[in-house]
This record gives C-alpha cells, sequence and structure tokens, in this order.
C-alpha cells in the first residue's frame, strides 16, 4: 500500500511518502518569512510524487495531521485530504499531532503543547483537553514531557524536551500510525478543534 503522509499543523511541513511501513522519500519544508509553510504543501507533494515516478492515481491512503495546531494549517491538510480522496476514491487518515508527538523520543510520552490563554493540550495515551497550566504542573511531575519552545522553561525542573529544537521524523511517524487506524472513510476527516478557532475582528 503506498501512504502519502502530510503535516502542516506543526512549525513545519512534513511530506512523506511510504510503501506499507518502508519511507520511499521524505521532505520537511521550513518558513522562508514571506509564506507560511503551509503555502509549499502542493509544490512538495508533486516534487515527491513526480520523483518517485507516481501520479495521484498511484496512492492508496492519504494521512494527515489533523490537529491541534495552526488553524490554517489543520484547514490546509484536512482540505487537501479530503479533495483527493474523493476524487480518486481513496482511503483518507486522520491522527492527532499530540498522538504523533508521544513517539517522538520512541516511546509513548506525556504531551503538553500551549493552547494559549493559560492553557495547554495535553495527551497522556489519550487525550485529555486543554487543561489550566496551574493543573498541568501537577501532571507533568516525574514525568518525560514533550512540549513546545513556549513552554519549555516553564518544565526545565521535569525531563521536558521541544519538539521544536531537534528534527524528529514527524512525517514518518504519522505514515506509521495511519496504518494503524481502522478509520480510513474520508468523509470522517475532519479537523481537531479542541478550542474553537479564534474569531478574526473582534
Amino acid at each position: 500500500m503506498k501512504i502519502l503522509a502530510f503535516d502542516t499543523c506543526l512549525d513545519k511541513t512534513y511530506v512523506v511518502l511510504a510503501e506499507d511501513d518502508k519511507i520511499l522519500k521524505s521532505e520537511t519544508i521550513l518558513s522562508n518569512g514571506k509564506n507560511y509553510h503551509s503555502a509549499y504543501l502542493i509544490s512538495t507533494i508533486v516534487k515527491i510524487l513526480k520523483t518517485a515516478g507516481l501520479t495521484p492515481k498511484d496512492i492508496d491512503m492519504l494521512a494527515v495531521d489533523i490537529g491541534p495546531g495552526s488553524f490554517t494549517g489543520i484547514r490546509a491538510c484536512t482540505t487537501v485530504a479530503r479533495v483527493w480522496a474523493e476524487t480518486q476514491g481513496i482511503k483518507a487518515v486522520g491522527v492527532s499531532s499530540l498522538e504523533i508527538l508521544s513517539k517522538v523520543l520512541g516511546g509513548d510520552d506525556l504531551v503538553v503543547l500551549d493552547a494559549r490563554k493559560n492553557k495547554a493540550y495535553v495527551y497522556d495515551g489519550k487525550i485529555l483537553g486543554a487543561i489550566e497550566l496551574e493543573k498541568v504542573d501537577e501532571i507533568v511531575k516525574n514525568r518525560t514531557i514533550i512540549t513546545d519552545d513556549s513552554l519549555l522553561s516553564r518544565f526545565e525542573k521535569e525531563k521536558a524536551v521541544s519538539y521544536q529544537q531537534a528534527d524528529y521524523p514527524i512525517g514518518e511517524i504519522l505514515a506509521g500510525l495511519a496504518l494503524k487506524k481502522e478509520e480510513t472513510d474520508w468523509r470522517k476527516l475532519k479537523p481537531l478543534y479542541i478550542q474553537p478557532p479564534p474569531v478574526f475582528g473582534r
């Protein structure tokens, strides 16, 4: 089974082509300062397919990060996947960024990401929600924590690692997790908004 996995929810764009559990191609794109990194999603997908000698019709399943993360990035991932899966009649799988990040050290670690408004998204084998930071402080004691740069200093007394400070194989992890998911109907692929999107102009 050929899988195309892509993620624009986090701080980079990750695009991975895999055949079952074997990674064939992998690209990571940073913002260039002019455009948000998700602006390069389509061109990166085209590049990877072309270098592999494949067309969209050759892909059997799409795997995407559905959030939480950048609202723009979440919409970009899910929209591209839904349109592609519908037009090609293929499977599409959504995986939470929290579940993906829990695997970056090779285990199943606690994930705590900045949710703003004095809250954090917390994942501990399942999504616990957007929790007040004071309550999170109790949860993280004596635990290995995967977090982001904005919360790293808060947990400096714990064993905390920011996923933003190393080149973790986010896309590869996404592709691997997708193989284990049972729900593959693109119609059920939706963004994961733990908190409502911001209302602009207020």
